[in-house]
C-alpha cells in the first residue's frame, strides 16, 4: 500500500508539469505548428498551381508549334507550287521560241538552199555560155604559140 501512496503522491506531483507540458504544446500547435501547416498548404496549392499553369502553357505551346508547323508545310507547299508554275512557264517559254528558231532556222536554210541553187544554175549557165567562147579563145592561143614553130628553124 505505500506503494500505491507514494504512486499516487508522484502523481499529484507531476500533475503540474504535465499541465505546464500540455500548455506548453497547445501554445506550440497555435503559434508555430498551425502556421508552419499553413504555409506549408499554401506552399503545396502553389506548387500545383504553378504545374497546371506549365502543363496549360505546354499544351498551348505544342498547339501553337503545331499550328506553325502546318501553316509552314502549306507556305512551302504553296511556294513549291508557285516555283513549280513559274518553271513550267519558262520552260514552256524556252520551248515555244525554241521552236520558233529552229523554223527560222529552217527557214533561213531552205532560203540559203534556193539561193545557193540558184547561183549554181546561175553560174552553170554562164559557164555553159562561156564554154564555147573559152574553148574559141583557148585553140586560138594553142593555135598562135604553135604558128612560129611551124615557121621552121631558118628564119
Amino acid at each position: 500500500m505505500e506503494i500505491l501512496r507514494q504512486l499516487g503522491h508522484l502523481f499529484l506531483d507531476a500533475i503540474p508539469t504535465v499541465v505546464v507540458v500540455f500548455l506548453f504544446y497547445l501554445f506550440l500547435r497555435w503559434a508555430f505548428f498551425q502556421p508552419i501547416e499553413k504555409a506549408m498548404s499554401e506552399r503545396h496549392a502553389r506548387i500545383e498551381g504553378a504545374r497546371a499553369e506549365a502543363i496549360a502553357a505546354e499544351q498551348a505551346a505544342r498547339k501553337e508549334s503545331d499550328t506553325y508547323n502546318e501553316a509552314l508545310k502549306k507556305a512551302r507547299a504553296e511556294i513549291y507550287a508557285e516555283h513549280e508554275a513559274e518553271r513550267q512557264t519558262v520552260l514552256d517559254e524556252r520551248a515555244r521560241l525554241l521552236k520558233a528558231m529552229r523554223s527560222r532556222a529552217v527557214e533561213d536554210v531552205t532560203a540559203a538552199k534556193k539561193e545557193i541553187a540558184a547561183a549554181v544554175a546561175a553560174a552553170r549557165a554562164q559557164l555553159e555560155r562561156q564554154t564555147a567562147e573559152l574553148a574559141g579563145e583557148m585553140v586560138r592561143k594553142i593555135l598562135e604559140n604553135r604558128e612560129p614553130l611551124r615557121g621552121g628553124p631558118g628564119r
